[in-house]
């Protein structure tokens, strides 16, 4: 088993995480010194001391950087092994990295997570951080995680081609990580840990809005196509209704026009990095969700506009809000996927 641990600029935090892992298994130990620069590199010495293996980096990359970096490195050995990732801040326990060490064996088709509960003693803006990204993800993937944030994972060592080729650079890498998991055929294990934060967690280097931003990078492209795509929808459903003074035919237009704009922009923009799809493939899944999306959004705008009287603008504005969760998980999950399409993630939990 190989412990994989990405550092910038680590303390002494490290240092006591090493020795209590080692007190404890015989696990090997791979460091990668993300860029940390000279006045940190005593730490890395120490680490090496007490028989780590580091690599280092000359500039900071970002830990998605640093996590391929190593996992490139384990793959060149050869050896098999099991990897499991933790952080160098002293979050994660030894006996929690132990435990999904464990279940990596068990689970060989299992993307491992060391989930936390986050009680007690934790910092307002990990707390409210982890929901508000525990949402977004059910919201984009359809999949339910307790705790999408943890870095403390474990993969069986034939993923190592795919982890090596994820997108993401900084922290986005580890979302999307669990973003392209049930594409490429993986499913979940959540195995509770505790939930340690030390003084206030000041050493994490998280940056709310640029690495949040990124993280949900997927959505915020997922949105602008929809809404650049609802304006053209909008604006057509309205002059086809003055030209025609049909509804129907106005709604069945529009749509067809929107459509084709947007499939193109979320078939080359949006879902493009995440999957390998064909436009065999998905051309004709995404009519044929198109067809199901027009007739609810016309069942919807007949309701409010020639049943209950609102004006059109308001029963278009209202019909495209509900419609668009369904349109966003129903083109992720079926759509713009590969030959795993139908593979449905499945969630399992052990105390």
């Amino acid at each position: 088993m190989i412990v994989l641990i990405p550092a910038y600029e680590p303390t002494n935090k490290m240092i006591n995480l090493i020795k209590n892992l080692k007190d404890k298994c015989d696990y090997d130990i791979l460091i990668v010194d993300d860029g940390s620069g000279n006045d940190y590199k005593i730490v890395f010495d120490i680490a090496r001391e007490m028989g780590c293996l580091v690599i280092t980096g000359e500039v900071n990359k970002g830990k998605g950087s640093a996590l391929k970096l190593g996992f490139e490195f384990i793959k060149s050995l050869g050896n098999n092994q099991g990897i499991v990732t933790a952080d160098c801040d002293g979050q994660h326990l030894p006996e929690d990295i132990i435990k999904v060490a464990e279940a990596i064996d068990e689970n060989s088709n299992k993307i491992i997570l060391g989930s936390r509960k986050f009680k007690g003693n934790v910092p307002f803006r990990s707390r409210f951080g982890n929901s508000i990204t525990r949402n977004v993800f059910t919201f984009a993937s359809g999949v339910k995680i307790y705790d999408t944030q943890t870095g403390l994972r474990g993969f069986n060592y034939s993923m190592l081609n795919w982890l090596c080729h994820i997108p993401g650079h900084r922290f986005e890498y580890e979302m999307n990580q669990l973003l392209e998991a049930n594409f490429a055929g993986y499913d979940f294990k959540e195995i509770d840990i505790d939930t340690v934060y030390l003084e206030e967690n000041k050493s994490s280097h998280f940056r709310t809005i640029q690495d949040s931003a990124q993280v949900y990078y997927p959505i915020i492209k997922f949105s602008l196509s929809s809404i650049l795509s609802a304006v053209l929808d909008f604006t057509l459903v309205i002059l086809l209704q003055l030209l025609t003074s049909n509804l129907f035919l106005a709604v069945v237009g529009a749509r067809v026009c929107s459509g084709i704009f947007n499939y193109t922009m979320n078939n080359l923009y949006v879902f493009s990095k995440f999957k390998n799809s064909s436009i065999k493939k998905s051309l004709p899944r995404y009519f044929i969700l198109a067809f199901f999306i027009m007739l609810a959004n016309y069942g919807i705008i007949h309701i409010f506009n020639e049943t209950l009287g609102v004006n059109l603008f308001m029963s278009k504005l209202m019909a495209e809000v509900s419609i668009f969760s369904f349109s966003f998980w129903a083109q992720r999950k079926f759509v713009f996927t590969n030959n795993n399409d139908d593979c449905y993630t499945k969630i399992s939990h052990i105390n």
